[in-house]
């Protein structure tokens, strides 16, 4: 009689001989530091929008407790998002060979029967659940985002936002349950000569059904070389994308990344852009020189002024980086143009005293086609309407006849093609 085909409920349905309490240990205390890194930095990023100054620039529903906002977002160093937005990408796509092996070795818990032995047991089983599903999301979602595939429903800012929560939630659950069997597990492996069978050996009879397989297959790598193989994966990706957050010769390793490679073009303008002015719908008959004014609001009424009238204006410049929220970012580049507090001036705010100001731009569609920044950011001197970059005019994909230039600020509200601005409390 042929044996009945073996079901994944089945332990002997899984023969690896890598898995094994060691492994899964060895991967989970990485991913508990990786995470944790993750999940700060995310927070960070969602500080830098300054969520509560204004809805245009956090639209998420009903966030309630979860949308926790502590500070304004700081203007010193210049390079502060630079670093923790490049921080939580690079990381993200650096823990993705991590995450796939860790799923890959507890994927026989996820069809153990009964579903529940104990409270404790039902407890760990529901954290699983969700862990797996919500670091699936949250990756997928990142990955898509960093390579500008917006496949999934919706605006990825709110979705992140709440997948981060589930997720950190479950992940916090889980470690909790599980971070001291996991250093128990590697001390034991250092106990007993560093022989990781020896280690799986040692475990408990419950830990040994779940993750050791009662018949495993003749090994074609150790356990030691499954580690190294992830690791090897994760130093790959590294390398082939941490370069988007520094400047050239660096960048032209970042060949996995859409902002990686060489710079687009040469000249002052030849820098890295997010969107273009044909994508955003912006008409060159709108900013050409005779038809476009910038609208200034303040206490005292409302001010029109031309490009020309702008550069009649004390001019200040600044060495400022540009820094997405994909984790790819620009060297400093040297922007020229009136500064912010000095436009808030023209309508009726002393220096010390510029509030918050809406800046409305000529993009017809987008999300951030409208932002608003704090006042801490416009009375810093460095933050400008920049009309000139490396000592040319503006390009039409970098924002030209104007465009806001602000130190530490996301590239999302340092807003191109500007045509408004409302100085007030917001």
């Amino acid at each position: 009689m042929p044996r009945p085909p073996l079901l994944p409920t089945s332990p002997a349905f899984w023969r690896s001989p890598v898995r094994g309490p060691w492994f899964t240990s060895v991967l989970g205390i990485v991913l508990l530091g990786g995470i944790t890194v993750l999940f700060l930095t995310g927070l960070l990023s969602y500080a830098a929008y300054n969520p509560d100054l204004a809805p245009v620039n956090d639209q998420t529903p009903d966030k309630g407790l979860l949308g926790l906002y502590l500070f304004s977002w700081p203007t010193h160093p210049s390079w502060l998002y630079r670093l923790t937005q490049g921080v939580h990408v690079t990381l993200g796509i650096t823990l993705v060979p991590v995450l796939l092996a860790k799923l890959w070795s507890v994927v026989p818990k996820l069809f153990t029967l009964p579903p529940a032995r104990s409270l404790a047991h039902a407890l760990e089983r529901i954290s699983l659940l969700l862990l797996v599903g919500g670091a699936l999301f949250e990756f997928t979602t990142g990955v898509l985002n960093i390579q500008l595939d917006y496949l999934f429903p919706g605006s990825f800012y709110p979705l992140h936002f709440y997948g981060a929560w589930v997720f950190i939630a479950a992940f916090v659950a889980h470690a909790v349950l599980k971070t001291p069997a996991a250093l128990r597990n590697v001390r034991r492996m250092r106990a007993e000569n560093g022989t990781p069978a020896a280690a799986g050996a040692s475990e408990l009879p419950s830990e040994q059904d779940e993750l050791v397989s009662p018949n495993p297959a003749e090994p074609t790598v150790s356990r030691r070389g499954a580690v190294g193989l992830v690791g090897g994966g994760s130093l790959l990706l590294f390398v082939t994308t941490a370069g988007h957050s520094f400047d050239a010769p660096l960048r032209q390793t970042a060949v996995l990344a859409p902002h990686g490679g060489s710079e687009p073009g040469s000249g002052p303008g030849g820098f890295q852009i997010n969107k273009t002015a044909a994508y955003a719908g912006i008409d060159a008959r709108e900013t050409d020189e005779d038809a476009w004014r910038l609208v200034v609001v303040g206490r005292t009424g409302t001010v029109r002024l031309s490009r020309a009238d702008l550069v009649r204006l004390p001019l200040h410049s600044s060495a400022l980086p540009i820094a997405c929220v994909e984790g790819w970012s620009t060297s400093d580049q040297w922007w020229r143009g009136v500064p912010l507090r000095d436009l808030a001036a023209l309508v009726g705010y002393e220096h010390g005293t510029a509030p918050d100001v809406l800046v409305e731009s000529l993009q017809r569609h987008g999300a951030f086609r409208r932002g608003a920044l704090r006042h801490n950011q416009v009375r810093d001197p460095r933050s400008l309407l920049a009309l000139f970059v490396n000592g040319e005019d503006l390009t039409p994909d970098h924002g030209y006849p104007a465009r806001v230039i602000v130190p530490a600020a996301p590239g999302v509200l340092n807003t191109k093609w500007v045509a408004r601005m409302t100085f007030g409390e917001l």
